[in-house]
């Protein structure tokens, strides 16, 4: 099997002048990596000296061991000595980026490892990095990587207004099957993010692939994105945040394990079971989070197997564990009505699912088809806008 060449390793190869002589930065984390697991900053550093001046770190940290929604403060990288700036503080201004951190620059390179689903927060950084070099003049380099889910598939509902969001923060599918330059190009082109913007495509990617057929290593972009099996889920398992269900935080199956204290993983399971879901076995199980919802507590629920990714379908089954658990919960499900991702007067399960349109759909008894119709046609207008886009 040929193996893929990241963006970053095309611009170390034949695109080294796309940033010679500039200073930039480098919005990176533990999965900037290339080939032999060598880090993009020791890379970028030994090939432009001086000119890569500091470091720039999505949610989660520059190293990428923070937990969902916790603020990451300033530091200096140990091993290169460069400063890191947090592009996820305690506050929603502290995720763009600050004008004292680009106006000394001519470029901010863009190396972050996606997931293929539109609440992964990195892309959200993207658009904003791209806001700011709108707004100020400075280079948008991204060097593009896999979308390791594929690049065919499209699923689930866009953003209304009003919804906008760091889990939503363009009106895109849930499953969107671009890859962040594709992504790139679309905010460029039709989310007013028009900028000075250059895109290093990879090579040898084609969109039927997943991650495992690149020949590249996995490294965990965030701490509960284990393994590729987590991210085939996570467009429908991270619905479960927007819920009093566990999601399997604090369990070594993030996403794949869900459930709670009151539900009786038999019955959920053969009720899921019941609603003869392509490409995925829902087995009854139990588990206890170390930390996060119900820490300490015996959960009941399933893990979710899925026996076939071409046919299986992420959000349409996240949608379906909602609807059964809510069913099934009576007296204690609930939605989360905690803020979440700095936003407080809209629910959770909303801002992720694009509107209140689900969750009207949900608390009305709908079945999962008249639930499923209400997005195709979402569904539809993006794969025709997304061709306009697409580099491969």
């Amino acid at each position: 099997m040929s193996r893929v060449l990241s963006g970053l390793e095309v611009l170390l190869g034949e695109r080294r002048k796309v940033l010679a002589g500039k200073r930039f930065a480098v919005i990176a984390n533990q999965a900037s990596v290339a080939p032999g697991l060598v880090h993009a900053v020791d890379l970028l550093a030994a090939a432009f000296g001086e000119g890569l001046v500091r470091i720039l770190a999505p949610e989660h940290g520059v190293a990428g061991a923070a937990q969902d929604m916790a603020a990451v403060g300033e530091v200096r990288d140990p091993r290169s000595g460069l400063p890191v700036v947090s592009l996820y503080g305690a506050n929603e201004a502290s995720l763009h980026p600050p004008a004292a951190v680009t106006d000394d620059l001519d470029a901010v390179v863009f190396d972050l490892q996606d997931v293929g689903a539109r609440y992964y927060t990195f892309q959200a950084t993207l658009a904003y990095t791209m806001a700011a070099a709108r707004d100020r003049g400075f280079e948008v380099v991204v060097l593009d990587r896999p979308n390791p889910i594929g690049g065919v598939a499209v699923e689930g509902p866009g953003v209304a207004p009003g919804f906008d969001s760091f889990v939503g923060v363009q009106p895109i599918a849930v499953r969107h099957g671009l890859t962040v330059g594709e992504l790139s190009r679309l905010y460029a082109a039709e989310c007013g993010l028009a900028c000075r913007l250059t895109v290093l495509p990879m090579q040898g990617w084609r969109r039927e692939m997943w991650f495992d057929e690149t020949g590249l290593t996995w490294v965990l972009p965030s701490p509960n994105m284990p393994t590729l099996d987590t991210a085939t889920v996570y467009p429908g398992g991270c619905l479960y945040e927007g819920t009093n269900l566990s999601e399997g935080r604090g369990t070594t199956r993030p996403f794949e394990l869900v459930g709670a204290p009151w539900l009786d993983p038999g019955r959920f399971a053969a009720a899921l079971s019941e609603l003869g879901l392509e490409g995925v076995v829902f087995r009854a199980a139990s588990f206890r989070p170390t930390f996060h919802k119900y820490a300490g507590l015996d959960c009941g629920g399933v893990q979710i197997h899925v026996s076939d990714r071409a046919r299986f379908q992420p959000f349409l089954a996240g949608v379906a564990v909602v609807m059964v658990a809510r069913a099934q919960g009576t007296g204690h499900f609930d939605w989360r009505r905690e803020r979440y991702e700095f936003v407080s007067d809209r629910l959770a399960f909303d801002l992720l699912t694009g509107s209140e349109r689900l969750r009207h759909g949900i608390e009305a008894g709908e079945s999962l088809d008249k639930l499923a119709a209400s997005w195709r046609k979402d569904e539809e207008r993006f794969t025709a806008s997304r061709s306009r886009y697409l580099l491969y």
